[in-house]
């Protein structure tokens, strides 16, 4: 038993590093004012210069241009202004058509889904058994009227990582609008806005150990895209709304904060759990690529157990886990990602996401691993699905 709960569902959400709340207290104590231009007022132009720098900052780490980056309040809002913006922009073209990975996240399926009750065609791109969506089947997909096509870099889920580089050039080919999420990806990968032909990405700051309830939006010079909320002006009149600058701020000092030497160390987190798991547990499947994944992601099935089951009792030993991606936890319908690989209900329902962070260290992934064997032997000694 675990003395201290241990978190490992940092796919979800991470813990804010104390050094990023430091570095937003300014702004809500002291420089609090709205950001004003430089004829405003000294607070004002203060909250303004805060607000660029922080735009700054984060663009240098995409290989992007400041003024290519729009504050948002999250992947959600996020990636509902790339689709719908583009969409509209384009409708008047009869371009009316729109691609998207069938593994996909919620943000991006369900507004491509509101798109297609809008009269806009939707076309989901199947994806192998690990996950990878196959440059051919993008390429055949496109057609004159695509208006958009959004791949995530890497699955919220499984953490198999797509082409990016091979899938942009054939969009670039294609002259069809290439949108990527890149929510879970973003420091953890490669992601150069200056070598990569991607138009849109979406940003987060929750999975980085940044606050909740910031994000950014990449839109490349030039690219199409309807202002999607109506108000103010701000955002160079893209998108409306008192900005939110302790966000903005804490966003780019997360950023700042990742280092390479961490993203190795989680790795190494999740090929200890990978290995342990396969090698010690009978019966259990890894999801996604073994090699392409993400660094901090670390999803297996366990057969003939419940995943629900599972993530109870580690629960109650003082491990925090999610079965399926976070967004399952209250729902009981199957993982969309796991049966767009071909999973079936049982594997999909088995399922268990380990997800690592700054704050676990190697002896959190040895403890998790420890306990799932009891607890899954315990489990399949009483489930009618175990093999008798």
């Amino acid at each position: 038993m675990q003395e201290k709960g241990v978190y490992l569902d940092n796919s979800a959400c991470t813990r804010l590093d104390e050094r990023v709340l430091e570095a937003m207290k300014p702004y809500f104590f002291e420089t609090y004012a709205v950001a004003t231009s430089e004829f405003g007022y000294s607070m004002g132009i203060e909250a303004k210069e805060g607000l660029e720098k922080a735009r700054e900052n984060l663009a240098k780490k995409l290989g992007a241009e400041p003024g290519e980056l729009i504050f948002t309040s999250g992947a959600t809002e996020s990636s509902n202004m790339a689709l719908k913006g583009v969409a509209l922009a384009l409708k008047s073209k009869k371009k009316r058509h729109i691609l998207v990975s069938r593994i996909e996240d919620f943000p991006v399926l369900n507004t491509a889904k509101a798109l297609e009750k809008q009269g806009f065609e939707l076309t989901f791109l199947d994806v192998d058994s690990k996950g990878r969506l196959e440059p051919e089947t993008l390429r055949k997909a496109i057609r004159e009227e695509t208006a958009l096509v959004s791949v995530q870099q890497a699955n919220q889920e499984i953490g198999t990582v797509q082409e990016l580089s091979v899938l942009s050039e054939i969009c670039e080919e294609k002259g069809v609008l290439l949108h990527t999420d890149a929510t879970h990806s973003f420091t953890r990968l490669p992601l150069d806005m200056g070598k990569l032909p991607v138009d849109l990405v979406t940003l987060a700051a929750h999975t980085l150990h940044g606050p909740r309830g910031i994000g950014g939006l990449f839109v490349r010079e030039e690219t199409p895209l309807q202002k999607f909320m109506d108000g103010g002006f701000q955002e160079k009149n893209r998108r409306a709304g008192v900005e939110n600058i302790p966000g903005a701020v804490g966003f780019a000092k997360a950023v700042e904060l990742v280092k390479p030497e961490e993203t190795r160390r989680l790795k190494d987190m999740q090929d200890r759990v990978i290995a342990r798991t396969l090698a010690e547990i009978p019966d259990v499947s890894l999801n996604g690529c073994k090699n392409a994944r993400l660094p901090q992601n670390a999803n297996l099935s366990f057969h003939y157990v419940e995943g629900e089951s599972i993530t109870l009792h580690l629960d109650m030993r003082g491990f925090s886990v999610s079965t399926g991606s976070a967004c399952f936890s209250r729902s009981l319908q199957a993982s969309h990602v796991l049966l767009g690989i071909g999973g079936d209900h049982e594997r999909a329902h088995g399922s268990v996401r380990f997800s690592f962070g700054r704050f676990n260290q190697m002896e959190d992934a040895e403890a998790v691993v420890d306990n799932i064997k009891e607890v899954v032997c315990r489990l399949r000694e009483i489930s009618p699905l175990s093999k008798k």
